[in-house]
């Protein structure tokens, strides 16, 4: 209702523009925790706690909640109020009122004798409890995490432009039940579900579990493991589960899709307070699923920047500026940087992992050397970390994780594919690697599969759609196509993309026409089968 009237009831408030707004919430300095009555605010998660539930309340609601809470004990005016929870639109008083009702109602203001928020009428709204002011520098008390049952490592660096969907997470976990954190390896799955984890230990009275399936190969270990997990005898019923309150983490189900996805159908129907959390390159596809796609940290644009501190807006920077300084001591970014930060955060995509590793080499190569090596970010990021897991100490172990798990028929369209520099459509795909064992139809269907499994990104627009690889792993697909020999297809298969690029470029089709005839000649010249290359 609230934001129907927000797109119906706009007026033009005298005195308050876009450009007087500089006081967006974006923009707010607040501690990391707020804490009044019964309540904790998460401002960086942007989520409110009642002991352990999470409070359910609107975007908007939690925006006012927090300029009110932080300006405590004096009057806001409507105007402030509005121009800083609308920044960018115009809106009458009644969205406001609309929206402090909704928080109020979620804050149970005026039960019980609570009172937070009050009218002063002809000047505003005022916050009035009192309210403690808390940095948040670790994720989760010493004391809670001696009182619940948990196995979760401590974790040894904070997470990094990853507030909003931890968030996110938190809030609807504990009410959807079963959710997947899908993406491409280094994307920072683990890291992701582990804090969301941490922020809900105090939730789930009966414990929060990990269980690591990366070392499973046999799917009929994974009982094994949960058994073990939850302190139990293999032989136990899983309707004793049925009054747990727990929270399950199930981390690397990719290898083991069929086996977990019947696996946590089984629990959520036996155990109604049971709630899961999976991490996977590709979705379960079980019933009640929830997918949230994990994308990669924010990363400067090509555009000039101006500055450090524009720069170190950008989570991508910030990581790598905070594992720059945890590897050199003194170590400082400066505008000469501003460049090569900026080109090797976007040319790892921004993924987590190899920001990370790249970062971690700084005193070796120095920034210059590190933007210098990007060609080769296989060879770059193969230095790793002793004290991480297998699959999380180099970003060819990641990659080499997610490569194994393919068909071979997978793999080799993988392969080829890495041929397209930038977007291809299915009809580019089909006419450089089409072939008489591998006919449209089936095509289509592994590159969807590739999408699916997070080794290709979708692009929407225009009616059609795209797929693209991540720098990082087109980069590990032509490693692979070169080591095993096919250098003379890898230049028959460039030159056609060549072709079919300029084929399709309808900017210039006189142009394109001429240059495909000679690209396409050549290709057949260098490849027997001309322009559909063998994939045997």
């Amino acid at each position: 209702m609230a934001r129907a009237m927000e797109r119906c009831c706009t007026v033009r408030r005298p005195g308050f523009s876009t450009r007087t707004c500089m006081n967006s919430l974006t923009d707010l300095n607040s501690e990391a925790l707020l804490r009044f009555g019964p309540y904790v605010f998460h401002l960086r998660q942007r989520l409110v706690l009642q002991g352990d539930r999470p409070l359910r309340m609107g975007g908007r609601a939690l925006d006012i909640l927090q300029v009110l809470v932080e300006r405590a004990g004096t009057v806001v005016s409507k105007d402030e109020l509005i121009a800083r929870v609308w920044p960018t639109s115009v809106v009458e008083d009644i969205n406001l009122r609309v929206h402090i009702a909704a928080l109020r109602r979620a804050l149970a203001d005026g039960q019980d004798g609570q009172c937070y928020i009050v009218n002063i009428p002809q000047r505003g709204y005022s916050f009035i409890a009192p309210v403690q002011h808390e940095p948040d520098g670790a994720p989760v008390s010493l004391q809670t995490l001696q009182k619940t049952r948990h196995n979760l490592p401590a974790r040894l660096s904070p997470v990094t432009g990853r507030d909003s969907i931890v968030g996110s997470l938190v809030r609807q976990l504990p009410v959807r039940r079963l959710m997947t954190l899908v993406g491409p390896a280094g994307i920072g799955k683990t890291t992701v579900a582990l804090r969301v984890a941490e922020l809900l230990l105090q939730h789930y009275q009966d414990g929060v579990w990990l269980i690591d399936l990366a070392t499973i190969d046999d799917p009929a270990l994974l009982v094994d493991h949960l058994t073990r997990a939850l302190e139990l005898d293999i032989g136990t019923r899983l309707d004793v589960l049925a009054q747990r309150h727990t929270l399950l983490l199930l981390d690397n189900c990719e290898h083991l899709l069929e086996p977990c996805r019947t696996l946590v159908e089984d629990l959520l129907m036996a155990a109604p307070r049971l709630s899961i959390l999976v991490t996977s390159r590709e979705p379960l596809k079980a019933q009640g699923e929830t997918v949230q796609h994990l994308p990669p940290l924010a990363v400067p644009p090509v555009l000039a920047l101006h500055s450090v501190t524009e720069v170190m807006g950008y989570s991508a920077v910030q990581l790598f500026v905070s594992r720059a300084r945890a590897r050199q001591q003194g170590f400082t970014l400066r505008e000469q940087d501003l460049q090569a930060v900026g080109e090797i955060c976007r040319r790892l995509d921004g993924l987590p992992l190899a920001i990370e590793l790249a970062a971690a080499q700084i005193d070796a190569l120095a920034m210059v050397g590190l933007q210098a090596q990007l060609d080769n970010c296989c060879q770059l990021l193969t230095q790793g970390r002793r004290t991480a897991v297998p699959r999380h100490q180099t970003l060819k172990a990641a990659l080499d994780w997610s490569y194994e798990q393919l068909s071979p028929l997978e793999q080799t369209v993988l392969q080829r594919l890495a041929v397209f520099k930038r977007a291809f459509t299915l009809e580019a795909a089909i006419g450089v690697i089409g072939c008489a064992q591998l006919l449209p139809g089936r095509l289509v269907e592994v590159i969807e599969r590739l999408a699916l499994k997070s080794l290709l990104s979708l692009e929407q627009g225009s009616g059609v759609t795209r797929y693209r690889f991540l720098n990082t792993t087109r980069s590990y697909a032509l490693e692979k196509l070169q080591h095993e020999g096919n250098a003379v297809q890898l230049s028959a298969m460039r030159l056609t993309v060549g072709a079919s690029l300029l084929a399709m470029d309808s900017r210039a089709p006189r142009l394109a026409s001429k240059h495909a005839l000679s690209l396409t000649t050549i290709a057949s010249k260098l490849a027997p089968t001309g322009k559909r290359i063998a994939l045997n």
